[in-house]
């Protein structure tokens, strides 16, 4: 009897060491429990985060702006550009007219509003402003630069000059650059080509009106190392200028 009730006992005492194992088990196996588990956002939802995000964009003209709490970034694109945004309003009176050139091709030639004068000069290459490039034109539709300058210096400057730009250039008188004025004509040379290339009037401030092959009727800088490279000679055809 001594000896079953000695081995009952080891068989009690062991079954309860093997509980106490798997209970231990057990625990180690359920994940650890703060009360701060962060709740799972489906792609369904956006998070207030992101949410912020898409309020911070702003879209204006030409740009896309996306403003962070710290920082902004700016992405250009480009604008669209309307082909009448520099025509003169309709409308105007006369005094009207003459200050909104005066205030336009200030701006273009980079010089005091002050120092216009010559506001017919300005209506008439206002006229022409923005005309496309055409080898041989002579109209609205389509001009080339020596027929720009032909009507320009024959209604502003009472000067009759001849067709081409190679014409003009054997039709003036040479100047040194710093005898240079309005209304003078600068010649140009394309690369390789031995004759008179280009021509256009000389304004104010190293600035030139002339009919671009690129842009049509517009203002040019004599700075520009483009025209730097292939200005050829400076011309006078009025002795009265």
């Amino acid at each position: 009897m001594g000896i079953q009730n000695l081995y009952r006992g080891v068989h009690l005492f062991g079954l309860l060491i093997l509980l106490a194992s798997c209970s231990s088990l057990k625990n180690l196996s359920l994940p650890l429990n703060t009360g701060k588990q962060e709740p799972v956002v489906s792609d369904s939802k956006k998070s207030p985060r992101s949410m912020e995000f898409l309020e911070d964009i702003s879209v204006t003209p030409g740009k896309i702006t996306i403003n962070n709490a710290s920082n902004a970034v700016e992405t250009e694109k480009p604008a669209v550009i309307n082909k009448n945004y520099e025509m003169m309003p309709v409308n105007l009176s006369d005094i009207e007219k003459a200050n909104w050139l005066q205030i336009k091709y200030s701006l273009k030639m980079d010089i005091a509003v002050e120092e216009i004068k010559n506001i017919p000069l300005l209506q008439k290459i206002d006229e022409w402003w923005g005309t496309p490039y055409v080898l041989g034109g002579s109209s609205k539709n389509g001009v080339d630069c020596s027929y720009f300058t032909l009507d320009v210096m024959r209604d502003i400057y009472k000067v009759n000059l001849k067709r081409t730009a190679a014409e003009q250039y054997e039709q003036s008188v040479k100047i040194e650059w710093n005898n240079l004025k309005e209304g003078d004509l600068i010649f140009f040379k394309s690369d390789g080509r031995r004759r008179i290339s280009h021509v256009g009037i000389y304004l104010a401030n190293n600035k030139f009106a002339h009919a671009s092959t690129s842009q049509g009727v517009t203002i040019g800088d004599l700075t520009d190392p483009y025209w730097q490279k292939r200005l050829y000679s400076l011309g006078r055809t009025s002795p009265q200028q």
